[in-house]
């Protein structure tokens, strides 16, 4: 199946489209951040774009640009470019507002950083607040919001060995020369792991955990198994959002 994404839509075209066939529009989130020595600080964006557009392939769906900006806070000093919160949920839930308002009632958003789950997940919720969904609006939805890595059962990282996969599987940007060994959680109690993934997300607290800004072990990562991530990613998300 082709992938159909913004670029490819005219407004004629697009307006009889959205008519017949009430599509399901993805909008791909993602930030802009340190991903180590070894990662470029696209690495998200680029990650849930190129999920986003295996997922519109798989099931029909349209691809929206991806919001390349995000809440990464927790990063600095490290580089990070980042939003508030209010203004993430802002965009996103104008963005939304606008696209029923054009008939498109089917929407996925696709969430590709960490930082930026709490937000995004309170668009959902049914109440007339600024920055958020109105119930005029959401009672006419088929709205999902979905953070990728939930769909995969290897435990997630940043800029360890699942990132770093999939970074090689869909990228010449990867450095592994450069690829360092970060803080890890074995043999930590499940106390422990808990504080220091509360310390983590905390403004200025990622660095606290990680110096070299990598949780995990980038260096035995490949391209295979960011293939077989990818490919077990899209195929459990597409069966969930088919449902």
């Amino acid at each position: 199946m082709k992938v159909m994404n913004a670029s490819e839509l005219y407004d004629p075209e697009f307006r009889e489209l959205i008519k017949l066939k009430k599509p399901t529009v993805i909008i791909p989130v993602g930030s802009l951040e340190q991903h180590g020595a070894h990662l470029p600080i696209t690495t998200d964006s680029d990650i849930v774009t190129e999920i986003a557009s295996r997922l519109a392939k798989k099931c029909g769906f349209i691809v929206f640009p991806t919001i390349n900006y995000g809440i990464s806070f927790e990063h600095s000093p490290l580089f990070n470019t980042s939003l508030p919160t209010i203004d993430l949920r802002t965009i996103l839930a104008n963005i939304v507002i606008s696209l029923v308002e054009n008939g498109i009632t089917s929407i996925i958003i696709l969430n590709g950083h960490h930082g930026n789950h709490d937000t995004l997940k309170r668009l959902q919720k049914k109440y007339s607040r600024a920055q958020a969904i109105p119930p005029n609006i959401y009672k006419q939805l088929k709205f999902r919001y979905e953070s990728y890595w939930h769909f995969m059962k290897h435990e997630f990282d940043h800029a360890g060995f699942v990132e770093t996969s999939l970074m090689l599987a869909i990228s010449d940007k990867v450095k592994m020369k450069k690829a360092k060994k970060g803080f890890t959680t074995k043999g930590m109690s499940e106390k422990e792991i808990q504080r220091i993934n509360k310390l983590s997300t905390q403004s200025g607290g990622f660095p606290k955990v990680a110096k070299n800004g990598v949780w995990g072990d980038p260096t035995g990562a490949t391209k295979k198994d960011g293939e077989k991530f990818l490919a077990e990613i899209v195929r459990n998300l597409a069966k969930e959002c088919q449902t």
